[in-house]
């Protein structure tokens, strides 16, 4: 009778045991992505023109909005070369992008990680110290858990720093302008 009880109790145990583990490894997942996305595209836009959208930091949804973008910018950079006036400011991407400050960010902690199914959201704290005083803001990353695991879907960005809503709209908006 002890037995089977003791055997009942361990697997329980090792059900919760595992249960527990995989929230951590997903948040773990997550820290990695988000560590990825700011080593691999720094803090500036530069980046952006000079390499692939990485359909291992992004969802497909966000990595077509980016390269909608960068092509419509490359596009009007081209066309501006071209034209009587190669002078003038062609439409490119200015000020960091995946960061809610212009003029980007100096260093970054991740504050917090909710995961919610397949879906995720990341605080980040954000640091500028090159003024004084230095600037400190929070934006959040959302994340969907795709097929190669987790992807980011948007950055939502602190509005005491910037005043557009997020990075998808933000893209959205830049090729709208250029349509216009």
């Amino acid at each position: 009778m002890i037995r089977p009880l003791f055997l009942y109790a361990s697997f329980i145990f090792c059900c919760i045991a595992c249960d527990k583990t995989t929230p951590s490894a997903e948040k773990q997942q997550i820290t990695e992505k988000i560590n990825q996305l700011y080593s691999q595209y720094g803090k500036s836009n530069e980046a952006v023109y000079n390499q692939p959208v990485s359909d291992e930091v992004f969802s497909p949804e966000l990595k077509k909005i980016l390269e909608d973008a960068i092509n419509t910018s490359k596009a009007d950079i081209e066309k501006v070369k071209n034209s009587d006036h190669p002078d003038e400011k062609p439409l490119i991407f200015e000020g960091a992008m995946f960061s809610g400050l212009y003029e980007g960010y100096t260093g970054y902690n991740i504050k917090n990680i909710t995961i919610h199914d397949k879906t995720a959201e990341a605080l980040i704290q954000f640091e500028y110290n090159l003024t004084s005083p230095k600037v400190l803001w929070t934006d959040r990353i959302q994340l969907i858990e795709a097929d190669k695991g987790w992807k980011i879907n948007n950055i939502i960005f602190d509005k005491n720093v910037n005043h557009s809503k997020d990075l998808t709209s933000n893209l959205k908006d830049f090729i709208q302008y250029t349509k216009e």
